[in-house]
């Protein structure tokens, strides 16, 4: 949700499209079916759809003097047609001709170029610096409504049209008067005749330009009505504005005074604003991962899309449902319905992160390790029922519950295990338990609640008793490990972590059984074991899901599809899905093998 204008609405009206690290996604609006987009090796920072639908552009962002890639994809089918490298460091800005003749794009601060390419020749036009010297950086590109030789470029202290010579192969740039006014630009949106083209600014100004003459006419409305700054604009046929803001809220102008006549107020800062049904409705973006339907007659936003927009903590399922599981990450917690893959219930708590979580058996509460202590909710309402506060010095990493919620067990960042009594209106710290130097990564159960293991940064995992709380065994791992899970017949446990190694221990005694090569590079962060014992699943920095069969330590299976590192991943109960999440939100759920 963070790219700007990132969020496309296909000309068929029946996908959508935005970027999701890496890939491109390509949704349908019916049945939320998914197609992923995959050839880029860095986080995609721009998106353009073709007006006949047949071409979709994307370009990334890669790092400092590095080439940036521009792929160009057939819609129909899903592949990807070339690669336009020419850009350095990032694309910041991509755009269609209207005829799909040609594709303009704008580099970023470190390149500094708008370039013309040729679409089905797949190759470079012409080429020339987006800016004059004494301006700032363009971001933002717009071709004509009708006329493949014109587009218009804007940023910080930059508004040009431009006209291309088609028979030199050259571009030339005319810079719009604005007077005394001084702004910096974030959006254009051009009339369907080219007779006009409005530009939207981080002061909260609209300003109207005429093509033909390259001079401001009017501009609008009274300081404060916008007071974040415009983010989005989309032109309707009346000759109406539909405005985004840095606010959240989506306001109609009437673009003879500038005066609001309807506006509503949405989750997060709006990026994205693009037209769905015959213009009759819209679909908008915010940089909180919220796409919305609105209708432009009755002016009421439906959400269609959601997710985490910061890094994913943690996953559950709750005891032997597969249909449902809950996800944290920085200010909340949500629950989702695995089949439809539609939110149910999100908890909310500001300025906080939740860095684990675990449902109790009975499936009633959540309990949840914040920065500033530990919450449990009602699963149904996502009502608080109790609080811990500063359970731990820094912050609470890990957090298990005994099967009769009698008992949580919690890990913190300063490496201190505490047990916690759980009675119906009172929690006691029971015991505090020191055996690691940095913080708790993982806390797992025995099922018969006589035994718990923990797993810590500093590379060790400690057996504990816990009808006497005291320490049974002790392993010290060659790295750091990040997860520890029982065999579910618990005689092994198995740990991962930066040694890139997946490695079996005996509980008895704690001596090591043997290790594989988990990845090849990066570390292991999240592991699960399928109910049987026959098989588990691990991810972490390489992005990948791996199926591994238990006895044999060997991959038996290989999901591509994540951008991000993996955090966490679990098998659910049956078997029926492996459900993953990672470091830039992304929550995938893959059909099990079998």
């Amino acid at each position: 949700g963070h790219i700007c204008s990132g969020l496309c609405c296909h000309p068929d009206e029946k996908h959508i499209l935005y970027p999701l690290g890496c890939a491109v996604v390509v949704q349908e609006l019916g049945s939320q079916k998914q197609t992923f987009l995959r050839g880029h090796m860095n986080n995609v920072s721009c998106l353009s759809v073709s007006r006949d639908g047949q071409y979709v552009a994307s370009g990334e962002a890669a790092l400092m003097n590095c080439k940036a890639d521009i792929i160009l994809w057939d819609f129909q089918q899903k592949k990807l047609l070339a690669r336009l490298s020419l850009h350095k460091g990032r694309i910041e800005a991509l755009s269609f001709s209207p005829s799909s003749l040609y594709l303009v794009s704008l580099g970023g601060q470190d390149d500094g170029r708008v370039v013309v390419w040729h679409v089905s020749k797949q190759e470079t036009f012409c080429l020339s610096p987006a800016s004059a010297r004494n301006a700032g950086n363009a971001t933002v590109v717009m071709c004509s409504s009708c006329r493949d030789e014109i587009f218009v470029t804007a940023g910080n202290g930059t508004m040009r049209v431009w006209e291309l010579d088609s028979v030199n192969r050259k571009i030339h740039p005319t810079e719009c008067w604005t007077g005394r006014l001084r702004r910096v630009f974030t959006c254009v949106k051009i009339a369907d005749d080219d007779s006009y083209f409005y530009v939207g600014t981080t002061s909260g100004d609209i300003l109207k330009v005429n093509t033909n003459t390259k001079v401001m006419t009017t501009y609008g409305p009274e300081k404060k009505t916008f007071s974040s700054g415009v983010t989005a604009l989309l032109l309707l046929t009346t000759g109406d504005l539909i405005v985004g803001t840095g606010e959240g809220i989506v306001a109609l102008l009437k673009t003879s005074n500038y005066r609001v006549m309807k506006k509503i107020s949405i989750q997060g800062a709006v990026t994205s604003l693009t037209f769905g049904h015959q213009d009759r409705q819209f679909f908008v973006g915010t940089n909180e991962c919220q796409i919305y339907r609105i209708n432009v007659d009755e002016f009421k936003e439906e959400l269609i899309t959601t997710c985490h927009n910061e890094a994913v903590q943690d996953i559950v399922f709750p005891l032997g449902i597969s249909d449902l599981f809950a996800t944290c990450s920085k200010n909340d917690i949500r629950v989702w319905h695995t089949p439809e893959h539609k939110e149910l219930l999100r908890i909310v708590v500001h300025n906080s992160t939740c860095h684990a979580i675990d449902i109790l058996s009975d499936g009633n509460s959540i309990i949840s390790a914040w920065d500033d202590g530990i919450r449990s909710f009602t699963a149904r309402s996502g009502r608080l029922m109790y609080m811990i506060n500063d359970a731990h010095r820094l912050g609470v990493t890990a957090i298990a519950a005994t099967s009769d919620g009698k008992r949580i067990i919690s890990g913190g960042g300063e490496g201190q295990v505490k047990v916690w009594d759980i009675h119906e209106k009172s929690q006691k710290l029971g015991e505090i338990l020191n055996a690691h130097r940095s913080a708790v990564s993982c806390i797992k159960i025995k099922k018969n609640d006589q035994e718990f293991i923990t797993a810590g940064l500093d590379g060790t995992c400690v057996i504990w008793d816990i009808a006497h709380l005291e320490r049974k065994r002790y392993i010290q791992a060659s790295g750091s490990i990040k997860y520890v899970c029982y065999h579910p017949e618990e005689y092994q446990i198995i740990t991962c972590g930066t040694d890139r190694k997946i490695v079996y221990w005996e509980v008895l005694d704690g001596s090591e059984i043997r290790g594989v090569q988990g990845c090849a590079s990066g570390s292991i962060n999240g592991m699960d074991i399928t109910s049987d014992g026959a098989s588990f699943v691990t991810g972490g920095d390489e992005h990948l899901v791996k199926l591994w069969d238990y006895i044999e330590g060997a991959v038996t299976h290989v999901g591509v599809g994540h951008s991000g590192i993996i955090t966490r991943l679990k098998i659910c109960p049956g078997k029926k899905y492996i459900v993953s999440v990672s470091a830039d939100g992304a929550i995938l759920v893959w059909k099990y093998p079998g």
